[in-house]
């Protein structure tokens, strides 16, 4: 059985070839159900397991740097504080990344607690790096290995909400985001995503080659609805694995899109949804995905 990937042009990184499956496998913040989640570790780890493509999260630090982190502020389930002391549920939106300088954000441990939801993850001592010394620490390490380069799945943590006070409004975040990308030299092999359309289209204005995905979480979020606001048919589709139909595949491929749903942790589901004809699996287990 064969799954092959929708061809469109400026979709390089779906050229992944495989024994049994054809389709793009993206490690959700690296491998997070084995290791702490947007780490190096935890993206060596996945890049160990094959995926083809390293799916992260970004938020801004207040010097400007770009820093890997799922949340805008330290998380109260995975976070220790500089006295040692767990960062609690309530205080935790008051420690804002966006209000830190990068060497401040170091004095805080995101990996020794480990996370009860991924029971298999192995706690260790590590902080949230830079996207840029991720970057090259995996550039790195596929180089040293002798690998097929690794592609970059990655999202704008960004809401109206928040805008001045846990990120940088749009058009500030997408030209620090992609001055730092074209630094680095990898830009052919990026996807940026988001659930706010405002940074894609931002990025889109600063350059329409870059492949963008729309994340999308609620079932009445729909194709003509995000179209509309984006002004352009973006390259993916990338809605939560529950509300992957039969008909929104066909409905995706007819406009031209790929469809990457997330995040699959069963095998048997990843295979349920492949057979539906999904281009891509973003998995906390790359370990578990079928090959």
């Amino acid at each position: 059985m064969k799954y092959i990937i929708l061809s469109i042009s400026s979709l390089l990184f779906a050229a992944c070839i495989a024994e049994e499956f054809t389709y793009d496998l993206q490690g959700h913040r690296g491998a997070r159900g084995l290791a702490p989640e947007n780490t190096i570790p935890s993206f060596l780890k996945a890049i160990d397991l094959g995926v083809d493509t390293i799916e992260f999260d970004l938020v801004v630090t207040a010097d400007g740097e770009l820093l890997i982190s799922h949340e805008p502020w330290f998380d109260h389930q995975i976070s220790i504080k500089p006295d040692g002391t767990p960062v609690s549920e309530e205080e935790q939106m008051e420690l804002n990344i966006y209000k830190m300088t990068y060497e401040e954000t170091t004095r805080y441990d995101v990996g020794m607690r480990g996370h009860e939801g991924f029971p298999d993850q192995q706690p260790m001592e590590v902080t949230k790096p830079l996207m840029r010394d991720a970057i090259l620490a995996m550039e790195e390490y596929v180089e040293e290995q002798g690998l097929n380069p690794v592609y970059y799945n990655i999202e704008t943590k960004s809401r109206p909400e928040w805008y001045g006070e846990y990120t940088p409004h749009p058009e500030r975040y997408a030209q620090l985001l992609y001055d730092e990308l074209s630094e680095l030299g990898v830009m052919d092999r990026v996807i940026i995503q988001s659930f706010d359309p405002a940074t894609l289209i931002a990025m889109r204005e600063i350059d329409p080659n870059i492949v963008q995905a729309m994340l999308v979480f609620e079932e009445d979020q729909q194709v003509d609805h995000y179209i509309e606001i984006l002004g352009y048919t973006p390259e993916i589709w990338s809605p939560f694995h529950e509300l992957v139909t039969p008909d929104l595949v066909s409905e995706v491929h007819g406009r031209g899109m790929a469809i990457i749903p997330w995040t699959i942790n069963e095998s048997d589901e990843m295979i349920r949804l492949l057979d539906m004809g999904v281009d891509g699996i973003i998995t906390d287990y790359p370990n578990r995905a079928p090959r």
